[in-house]
């Protein structure tokens, strides 16, 4: 398994960014979750990079952004404590998905509700492996780099799985789940909110 990677903002360029976007957007192109925001096939393709930036360019404002060295996979994460300027984020989520942001807000809103806000914790968003290369283990090391920090400052950890893989991952990892599932309105698809206690 490659080594890890912690880039802070300042270390990650203009193409590190673009990189880890593109291979985010590609994981994503058919979750469930991307569909319903985006259900046109061409469309998703053209906006989830922008998307995806915007996540990347979030998480590493707060050092959380994990790779392994070769760039094959990326894990997302808020650190505790971390407050984002949700005006901002919202403009700028705007900008790039256009028409589409007010699906992402209704997301946003949905999670919003049910997310933990008693114990301190680590928030993981988003963790992408590069076709061909999934299936060995990159994100569980990821995982468990970021859940070894999470233990050493003894917090815990909550992420929301979006498909049985992130699921089963998290399970991997000791993550149980916390509560009932997200479901999205219309008949959309379904987040599967979990918890991890410090170790």
């Amino acid at each position: 398994m490659s080594p890890t990677v912690s880039p802070s903002s300042n270390q990650l360029s203009r193409p590190d960014v673009a990189r880890l976007s593109a291979l985010l957007s590609s994981a994503f192109h058919q979750d469930a979750l991307t569909r319903w925001m985006i259900p046109d096939e061409r469309l998703r393709a053209e906006l989830l990079p922008g998307f995806f930036r915007v996540f990347v360019e979030l998480s590493a404002a707060y050092d959380g952004v994990l790779t392994t060295a070769d760039g094959d996979a990326v894990l997302l994460f808020l650190p505790p404590g971390a407050e984002p300027d949700e005006a901002a984020l919202d403009a700028a989520f705007a900008g790039v998905l256009g028409a589409h942001a007010d699906a992402l807000r209704t997301i946003a809103r949905l999670q919003a509700q049910r997310h933990p806000h008693g114990p301190p914790h680590y928030y993981v968003s988003f963790g992408a492996v590069r076709a061909g290369r999934r299936q060995s283990g990159l994100i569980s090391g990821l995982l468990g780099e970021l859940l070894a920090r999470a233990d050493a400052e003894g917090v815990g950890a909550y992420v929301e799985a979006s498909s049985p893989g992130g699921e089963a991952a998290s399970r991997r990892a000791g993550f149980d789940r916390l509560g009932g599932d997200i479901a999205l309105p219309d008949g959309g698809p379904v987040l599967r909110p979990m918890w991890r206690d410090p170790r």
